[in-house]
């Protein structure tokens, strides 16, 4: 289709105005479209106008400007005029433009438009306005937050849950905002305590140890729990927990269940085959030169497995 303006601007002489689709010139264009079978909606959206576009040149929009103007007196308009100011001036204008404008992207000629009254707005007010909007949209989610959890303020709110032992993580999910968000805006005194490790210490006592330490290393150590499956069970992040084993001077073992399970499993199968551990069988078997595929049929375990156990005794043959 070839067009006769350029996408996001009617061309005008100051009298009319020129079709996209034709060339031609109107004083409005409006009612011409229908010619070419198209909509006013279709063909502001198609050529980037905005859907508030009359279509139409200067001199037709004063000639109905004026006519306008002298029909005010007019109950009708008069009573029209009075609830348009009433919703600009309660903001409800603005919501139902910006809930009408939502996931929609703004039309070429009101991106023009807004470019260049952002251009002649000194910077620093720019700023200052997105700042404004900033802390307004915190203040009014804390305001929400604090409130549906029966508290006077959003620092009251956090400093009860560090308190009772709540993690950034837990208490982020359960206010519905992102941990980094919370962490970000933080105050002095609803900041959570120094040491992080100590929020293990509720989930310990009450899951019957004395302390953090006989927890950690119960099920880390003896149980061989991954360090996963305690920030699940005490309801603190991974990062937590390692810091925790850190502090109390436990080394966290990577995958603690999956390799303690296989160890187990390995050390069942050399059993079977009349050897202490695993290693043993594999050191000795390759010693007298068996295979490796034979040694995987004869275990029952991959060969790959074996190799892992193999190497892990230092051997180089």
């Amino acid at each position: 289709m070839h067009i006769h303006a350029p996408i996001g601007q009617m061309l005008t002489d100051g009298e009319r105005v020129r079709c996209h689709l034709c060339g031609r010139w109107f004083l409005s264009v409006a009612s011409h479209i229908r010619v070419h079978g198209w909509s006013k909606a279709d063909y502001v959206a198609t050529f980037g106008l905005e859907l508030g576009n009359p279509l139409s040149g200067q001199a037709t929009r004063r000639r109905r400007s004026a006519a306008l103007l002298a029909r005010k007196i007019e109950p009708a308009i008069r009573n029209a005029q009075q609830r348009a100011l009433s919703r600009s001036r309660s903001g409800a204008l603005a919501e139902a433009a910006a809930e009408a404008a939502r996931g929609r992207r703004h039309p070429v000629e009101r991106r023009v438009k807004t470019l260049a009254a952002l251009a002649v707005v000194d910077p620093r007010a720019r700023a200052e306005g997105n700042r404004r909007r900033a802390r307004q949209h915190r203040e009014r989610l804390t305001r929400e937050v604090a409130a549906r959890f029966g508290y006077a303020t959003f620092d009251d709110y956090l400093s009860d849950r560090f308190a009772s032992g709540m993690s950034m993580a837990a208490v982020s999910r359960e206010a519905g905002l992102h941990k980094d968000w919370v962490s970000r805006h933080l105050s002095a005194s609803a900041a959570p305590a120094a040491h992080p490790p100590e929020r293990l210490g509720p989930a310990a006592r009450r899951l019957g140890f004395a302390d953090t330490r006989a927890y950690l290393h119960s099920a880390h150590v003896e149980q061989h729990r991954s360090v996963a499956s305690i920030a699940a069970e005490a309801g603190v992040t991974r990062s937590a927990v390692l810091t925790a084993l850190r502090r109390h001077g436990i080394d966290a073992v990577p995958h603690a269940a999956k390799r303690h399970h296989a160890a187990a499993r390995g050390d069942t199968v050399a059993r079977a085959l009349g050897y202490d551990t695993l290693r043993a069988y594999i050191a000795d078997r390759r010693a007298a030169g068996a295979p490796w595929t034979a040694m995987a049929v004869e275990a029952g375990l991959p060969a790959t497995t074996l190799r892992r156990h193999f190497a892990a005794t230092g051997s180089t043959h």
